[in-house]
């Protein structure tokens, strides 16, 4: 059975916002260190589409650095003390390089140490979704071979959208 964090700050990727916040932090790290799973619901747009902030939850395990490859999703820690949900889009030996779904710019190197859980499933509108399926695997490695692209493919679909609702309207 996981525990749930509700971590509440700006967003995971601005850090605690709070002494109370803070302490959620640390207890994802104790959890996932005493070998539990953890849910939160990532706030924040760096990993949309994959993740709705407010609507969709993640699913942690402590990271098995040896089993980390390309495509998963990790938790990790910035040297400043920010706790982020990214996918994993390369990786050396002793480095990992990470990029949001919502963005281009990649991040790293990072180091192992900073590693500190992995996604194994995600509950988007009560449907629970293992990492292990085929739907997503194929949909998450389609969407990270688009990383070059993903922006202007973003502001074609936006205009798409924006056009429609013109119509409609």
């Amino acid at each position: 059975m996981e525990k749930e964090i509700n971590y509440k700050g700006k967003n995971m990727e601005n850090g605690c916002t709070t002494d109370k916040d803070c302490e959620k932090v640390k207890n994802i790290e104790t959890i996932l260190n005493d070998g539990f799973p953890v849910k939160i619901k990532p706030h924040g747009y760096s990993m949309y589409p994959m993740f709705v902030p407010e609507r969709d939850e993640a699913i942690l395990v402590k990271a098995d650095l040896d089993k980390i490859k390309r495509g998963d999703v990790v938790m990790y820690r910035r040297d400043n003390g920010m706790l982020v949900l990214h996918r994993v889009l390369k990786r050396s030996s002793d480095n990992f390089y990470m990029v949001g779904d919502n963005q281009v710019k990649v991040e790293g190197p990072l180091r192992k140490e900073q590693i500190l859980g992995v996604l194994i499933a995600f509950i988007r509108n009560g449907r629970y979704v293992e990492v292990t399926s085929p739907i997503y695997w194929l949909l998450s490695h389609i969407w990270l071979l688009m990383r070059p692209v993903r922006r202007p493919f973003q502001l074609l679909a936006a205009g798409i959208k924006k056009y429609l609702m013109k119509e409609r309207g």
